[in-house]
């Protein structure tokens, strides 16, 4: 585990967030799919639960990270329900950035359905610190966190492992050749360090992610047109890369970052065994001195029952 640092410099906190079952949300998508003669198979996963994880990553950030100035969360025209008639002092620390802030000049591709798109413009956030953390709204902290557990000397501490791309995985090459490429997370991860002319990929996990502002900013001025190609696609398309990946490749390639292969996550991607395991994982686990981080996965899938013993040991942790 890190241990405490004088903070020299501004770390802030970037979430991005969006209401599944806002209506108004919905029927943009609709309008979208009819104006362009797409298929109206949902494109965008809806679950009619509305669960506010983003509200346990805010207070995770709050009680475990004290030491990160402001926590963005990036959001189209939608406000996360706790913070609606909330005055908590903590709160204070909590800014909303609409897409229009960060698509500036590029507001024609707006609205967009696509986290990748958004996550490509989170480094035009008006006043975001030089370096940040990124985390998606389902990725918590789960004990005391310290600066130097997310940047050492002004460098990125970078979680992940060495992969083969899967082409050259010999197993997995006639899949990659008899199955039509499809949007995913490693797909993704590979096109990220195919761009910075990587020929294997440090394999990151669903963690918060530090990165720092002038790597990007540096990488898409020499690359406009990467930029405009990741953000067109209004929904996730096989061509995206991701930007946090890209800023890992550029980091290691230009040694200034520190690399850690344990993840220290405990990872949900689906909620099928008993419950007693569930709890023994949530409850045991997470106790464990290197474990930092926690994903809940595809919450929204999760039983009715495994989901009430979650969000009840979710309000009791994260309670501020």
């Amino acid at each position: 585990m890190a241990t405490p640092q004088k903070i020299t410099v501004p770390i802030d906190a970037v979430i991005t967030w969006v209401d599944s079952e806002d209506s108004k949300r919905q029927k943009a998508i609709e309008s979208y799919l009819l104006k362009n003669n797409e298929s109206t198979k949902l494109k965008v996963k809806s679950s009619g639960k509305n669960l506010q994880e983003v509200k346990y990553v805010v207070h995770s950030i709050l009680k475990y990270a004290p030491f990160i100035r402001y926590i963005f969360i990036v959001t189209g025209k939608q406000i996360p329900p706790f913070l609606r008639s909330s005055d908590h002092i903590s709160y204070l620390k909590v800014k909303l950035i609409d897409h229009q802030t960060i698509f500036n000049k590029d507001i024609s591709f707006l609205p967009t359905f696509n986290s990748i798109s958004i996550e490509t413009k989170l480094y035009q956030i008006p006043g975001l610190a030089e370096h940040f953390i990124y985390f998606n709204d389902d990725v918590l902290l789960l004990k005391q966190t310290f600066a130097t557990d997310f940047f050492i000397d002004g460098k990125p501490v970078i979680r992940g492992k060495w992969k083969r791309f899967k082409e050259h995985i010999f197993y997995k090459k006639f899949q990659v050749r008899k199955r039509k490429p499809q949007p995913s997370y490693v797909l993704a991860q590979e096109k990220s360090a195919k761009i910075i002319g990587f020929e294997k990929l440090f394999k990151f996990h669903h963690t918060p992610f530090p990165m720092r502002v002038s790597t990007l900013k540096s990488f898409f001025l020499k690359n406009p047109n990467l930029e405009l190609n990741n953000i067109k696609h209004k929904f996730r398309n096989k061509e995206q890369f991701l930007t946090q990946g890209v800023a890992n490749h550029l980091e290691i390639k230009n040694n200034t970052c520190i690399i850690v292969q344990d993840y220290q996550l405990i990872h949900f991607r689906h909620y099928k065994k008993p419950i007693h395991w569930l709890k023994f994982k949530l409850s045991y686990l997470s106790n464990r001195k290197k474990k930092l981080f926690l994903n809940l996965q595809d919450l929204d899938s999760c039983p009715e029952n495994k989901m009430a013993f979650i969000i009840e040991w979710l309000e009791k942790k994260y309670k501020i």
